[in-house]
């Protein structure tokens, strides 16, 4: 696993210690940011199952200007600091342990919002589409944001959550990738 891109391209990350974790893969990456960037000048990201960071740095490396990453797991914390140091971006970042939904609640209250929202919770708990919702219901994301979700690809997300919209989805073997933005129509 490495920066596939950006002004960090080629330095190594650590990925979590143990089974908790599933790290995304450097083709997989670099087929996320080629749908939504694949550069940037400044944006905020919000890492959401940031495990070893690997989408927040990424994003980081290709100009988004802040990141903010969650994760409840204490081995993610630490390799999420690990690598961001590795990469000396440390100044870009905030890093919160807690779990999503509380990460959520306490986003709102602090009236925080992104350009950019990863979501790749684990597998076998897939809460994709609640998180949507949430997300929409609660405004952290940005008018012109763009949400991007990892997931097993037998899983089958809604075209539509709210006034979320699928744009865009794409299959890499067992994972699948949806992105969403805020529909376009306005109703009469």
């Amino acid at each position: 696993m490495r920066v596939v891109s950006g002004e960090n391209k080629g330095i190594p990350l650590k990925a979590v210690p143990g089974n908790s974790t599933r790290p995304t893969t450097d083709k997989v990456k670099e087929a996320i940011f080629n749908m939504i960037g694949p550069y940037f000048r400044g944006g905020i990201a919000l890492d959401l199952f940031a495990g070893s960071g690997g989408l927040g740095i990424e994003g980081l490396s290709r100009g988004l200007a802040q990141a903010v990453f969650v994760d409840r797991e204490g081995k993610a914390i630490a390799t999420i600091k690990s690598n961001l140091a590795a990469c000396k971006l440390e100044d870009k970042a905030e890093i919160y342990r807690n779990d999503a939904n509380r990460a959520i609640k306490a986003l709102v209250k602090r009236e925080r919002s992104f350009d950019f929202i990863f979501l790749d919770p684990p597998y076998k708990l897939q809460q994709l589409e609640q998180l949507l919702s949430t997300i929409e219901e609660e405004h952290l994301l940005k008018a012109d944001g763009v949400i991007v979700c990892e997931h097993s690809s037998d899983v089958v997300l809604p075209k539509n959550v709210g006034r979320l919209e699928q744009i865009k989805y794409e299959k890499y073997g067992i994972i699948a990738i949806s992105i969403y933005h805020f529909t376009s129509w306005v109703e009469e």
